[in-house]
């Protein structure tokens, strides 16, 4: 069994395999199109590294930079775009059909708290027993709790039975 090599990893200084790079400087300026060689001595006199940035044009276009500090800013772009997709993290409030009115107004404020901090929230409603008869009830409390927060958050996931004795909706930042 071959061991396969990353495919997006980027080659720099003597890993190039080319004869001939289009070389652009640390400033960004277009150097124009030299042997390996001279491009390797462009960036040894500025003290920074020849990377290779778009390996499948032909020729091969290299950059004149901090390879170190390259790698740290594209590590940065990834965990920004990671962060975007999450979207914060889940947290979760449980109730049941018949939460008393204050008892409700602790969950509502802590649900507020979380969505001050952009956290996605799931409203869940438990259901126990005869319970179930309720299922009415549980969803005017899901609908309640979401004219509640209005304000700063809106519904992701509208009121829906997630199993036999569940019912949620997921409520998002504003």
């Amino acid at each position: 069994m071959a061991i396969r090599k990353k495919t997006d990893e980027v080659r720099i200084n003597e890993k190039i395999r080319t004869r001939q790079v289009r070389l652009i400087s640390s400033q960004g300026e277009q150097l124009g199109i030299l042997s390996l060689e001279d491009a390797l001595n462009e960036a040894k006199e500025v003290g920074l590294d020849l990377v290779e940035v778009a390996p499948n044009s032909d020729p091969p276009v290299c950059r004149v930079m901090d390879y170190g500090k390259f790698r740290y800013e594209a590590s940065k772009k990834v965990q920004e775009a990671r962060k975007k997709t999450r979207g914060g993290q889940m947290k979760e409030i449980k109730l049941r059909p018949h939460t008393e009115d204050h008892d409700l107004g602790f969950k509502i404020k802590n649900l507020k708290k979380f969505l001050d901090k952009k956290h996605r929230v799931k409203v869940s409603v438990f259901f126990r027993g005869r319970e179930m008869a309720f299922m009415k009830a549980g969803d005017d409390l899901l609908k309640r709790v979401a004219e509640e927060v209005s304000e700063i958050g809106t519904v992701d996931q509208p009121p829906s039975r997630e199993a036999r004795n569940r019912m949620t909706m997921v409520i998002v930042p504003k």
